[in-house]
């Protein structure tokens, strides 16, 4: 049986909207094992992005519990929060955020900076990472001098560089061409199967939602399968 590595337990979320509390939902439960691959979609509005922010203690939930490798996200500190997220979490979101005044080799290996001075390892590994999305030669260009499919691989390579247990997508391919979304989206098929890791992506995009082993639709705050 694989290891769990993201558990939500009977998860609430509202907010305060004025007079009024809104329920985006209540009593929600995943289980997200090793080496998944899971697709969330919904209508805009719908919670995705909030739910994946309470999966990476970005948002805590007004009930309900949030495990990541059995720890409680709301029981520990904001400091712990963040270096758990470094040590096992990696991100990819619609708009790749790298900062401008790096280069794409220097954007992938920022997290491994936040935790730790990185080494030689850690910098040949960062190359094999960019070497494996494919933008190997550009690792010494700025994000100004990538294209939008060239800066999104850099942003999967960063996601990567740090060996996450789980990573996190937000509409990866949402800023991106057809063509280049399909690229994108044979990448990450391409770096499960090789690395083993447990991707989960929220999407508009159908064809990219189809390729996941699990298709889940959050409506109504009730997450359903496909």
């Amino acid at each position: 049986m694989n290891d769990v590595v993201l558990q939500c337990e009977s998860l609430t979320k509202e907010y305060q909207i004025g007079p009024e509390k809104v329920r985006v939902f209540d009593d929600l439960a995943l289980s997200i094992a090793a080496g998944d691959m899971v697709s969330i979609v919904g209508a805009s509005g719908s919670g995705k992005s909030t739910l994946l922010h309470l999966m990476a203690g970005l948002d805590l939930p007004t009930s309900g519990r949030v495990l990541i490798k059995d720890r409680d996200l709301a029981s520990i500190t904001e400091r712990e929060r963040s270096a758990l997220r470094n040590e096992y979490l990696g991100f990819v979101f619609q708009f790749h955020h790298l900062l401008h005044e790096f280069t794409a080799l220097d954007n992938v290996l920022m997290p491994a900076r936040i935790s730790r001075k990185p080494t030689q390892e850690d910098h040949d590994y960062a190359m094999s990472l960019l070497d494996q999305v494919g933008v190997a030669h550009r690792a010494k260009h700025k994000p100004s001098e990538l294209s939008g499919g060239e800066r999104q691989r850099v942003a999967i390579a960063r996601a990567l560089v740090n060996r996450p247990q789980l990573v996190l997508l937000d509409e990866p391919t949402g800023n991106l061409d057809r063509t280049t979304a399909q690229s994108v989206q044979s990448l990450m098929l391409e770096l499960s199967e090789a690395l083993g890791t447990t991707f989960l992506v929220v999407t508009h995009d159908p064809q990219l939602a189809e390729q996941m082993q699990l298709v889940l639709r959050l409506e109504d705050g009730l997450l359903s399968p496909e």
